[in-house]
């Protein structure tokens, strides 16, 4: 039985830019659990009044399946456990697991806690038995113990050997430096399990503790478990200082779709890419649309060969099934697509193109025009079926612009307010809406919305939820190119649009009069 650890609440928190709330970590939390992990580790109570409060509130998340975990340090040198005020505060939290930090590695018991090598075991075994003596199980996180073993094996395995003879039920190999290859990984990991069996700790869990400063961390991770471990840490997208730790979720998928152990099971597998998005939504931070399994571009064909393949042969170039991991598969067009590929991604949005081959060239040759000057549809999947069904002579059209007008005012109070106003037709009535907001692109939506809710009032339902500009052509400056993409949402699904123009605001409107205009024809179509 392979039991996951998540540390995303203290570890993936030390990412650089990233800062939770209590509320955050409680929804994590909440996420983490109906996910399946074991553990989750709520952050360091002892550190900072935040992760107190975590675990002050922790009764609230009502957990069904996960364990919480407080992160604590072993006593000081030269204290005694039961009187150090951070052992205290771990024994009194409501974390019924402790995971506490004990050096593993000679080099730094001697220049980073400076002390000798027996002052250092007994810091470690005297401070797992008291927390035990207070009704805790306890982890030990051996800190950097690949490299302590590689500097001093018969010491590394005497830090684990202490926190044993405390009482601690596992014992966790932290390759804190994230530099270790993993071979060397599989070959410790192996060494150390005998080593533990062979001395009569054969029921103690081993644990494994990795970073991807190499890219090594989930390669790292699976061979661990290929040697004995048994409990496998990781943040969720692998988020965490530096470069990050062992994505969690790609761990999962490995174990259960690859290596055949069932460690959440499948039904709970099928949560794997919305777990990922809500954590990623709320840490604020953009998901890595190429991010194994999870990712929006984890199941995406481009190439023309490939899509063609795909087209004959399901699974050609999907390692696993998309649906295993709650992603899905999508075929992208651009400037590399061939027949195939626009065929099939003219079937995701229920078109039929026609079948004559010169029709469908004229097709390719203008997507392959408008790619050229600047238009991306790899992400804008609702421009483009707007602009096929525009082509097949499809009307697409909920409203005619006869004219808009933008206005940014900065105050003497540092303030700046901009107001839009638009002139469109809705058929044979013409309306005049102004409205304000922080940026031209809300200040635009905020009156097309007053212009034709009364026609509309769905348009309510639709939520701009992310909006990129990217510079074309970067050599000409301020008069450059620029492609705008928004993302927009009715709550129940997702939707992209493009825009391109030398002016900003143009290509916003471009790209937000799709995403108005594909909502609300895609909610008349499901009305109907």
């Amino acid at each position: 039985m392979i039991r996951l650890y998540d540390t995303t609440l203290r570890d993936g928190e030390q990412r650089e830019g990233v800062s939770l709330t209590v509320e955050d970590k409680l929804n994590i939390a909440r996420r983490l659990d109906a996910l399946g992990v074991a553990y989750i580790e709520g952050g360091f109570p002892v550190s900072n009044p935040k992760d107190a409060a975590f675990f002050a509130r922790s009764a609230e998340l009502k957990l069904k399946h996960a364990q919480l975990v407080a992160f604590g340090l072993a006593c000081k040198k030269g204290a005694v456990a039961a009187k150090d005020t951070g052992l205290n505060t771990l024994a009194s939290c409501s974390a019924p697991i402790i995971a506490l930090l004990g050096k593993a590695w000679d080099i730094q018991v001697e220049q980073v806690l400076l002390t000798d090598r027996d002052e250092n075991l007994r810091m470690v075994e005297e401070s797992v038995r008291f927390l035990v003596s207070k009704g805790k199980q306890v982890f030990l996180d051996a800190e950097h113990f690949f490299d302590g073993y590689l500097s001093d094996a018969a010491y590394a395995l005497a830090v684990l050997e202490a926190a044993i003879a405390g009482g601690a039920a596992a014992v966790v190999l932290c390759e804190t430096n994230g530099g270790a290859l993993p071979s060397d990984v599989f070959d410790i990991t192996l060494a150390v399990a005998q080593t533990l069996r062979e001395r009569g700790h054969g029921d103690v869990e081993i644990g494994i503790h990795t970073h991807d400063d190499s890219g090594c961390a989930v390669a790292n991770s699976l061979e661990a478990v290929r040697a004995g471990a048994t409990q496998v840490q990781g943040t969720i997208n692998g988020y965490g200082e530096r470069v990050g730790n062992a994505n969690l979720l790609t761990v999962l998928a490995n174990l259960e779709l690859k290596m055949g152990y069932e460690v959440v099971g499948r039904d709970r597998l099928r949560l794997l890419t919305s777990t990922s998005q809500f954590v990623a939504e709320t840490l604020n931070i953009t998901p890595d649309p190429h991010q194994p399994y999870v990712g929006q571009s984890a199941f995406a064909h481009k190439g023309g060969l490939h899509v063609s393949a795909h087209d004959r042969l399901l699974h050609a170039y999907e390692h696993v099934d998309p649906v295993s991991v709650g992603n899905f598969a999508h075929i992208v067009v651009s400037e590399l697509a061939g027949k195939v590929s626009l065929r099939t991604k003219a079937s995701e949005f229920g078109i039929t193109l026609p079948t004559q081959p010169h029709a469908l060239d004229s097709l390719l040759d203008m997507l392959k025009q408008r790619e050229a000057k600047g238009y991306s549809y790899e992400v804008a999947d609702a421009s483009l079926a707007l602009l096929l069904r525009a082509q097949l002579g499809e009307p697409v059209k909920c409203f005619n612009l006869e004219s808009f007008r933008v206005i940014a005012d900065k105050r003497e109070d540092g303030k700046v307010m901009t107001e839009a106003t638009i002139k469109i037709h809705v058929g044979d009535e013409r309306f005049v809406a102004t409205g304000e907001g922080n940026g031209p692109v809300n200040a635009l939506d905020v009156a097309l919305r007053l212009a034709i809710r009364r026609f509309y009032p769905q348009i309510d339902e639709l939520h701009l939820t992310d909006y990129k500009v990217r510079v074309i052509d970067e050599s000409t400056g301020t008069s450059a190119v620029t492609r705008v993409l928004i993302e927009t949402s009715d709550g129940h699904e997702t939707w992209g649009t493009v825009g391109v123009s030398e002016n900003i605001i143009e290509a916003s409107w471009d790209a937000l009069v799709d995403a108005v205009t594909y909502g609300l024809l895609r909610w008349n179509k499901d009305e109907s």
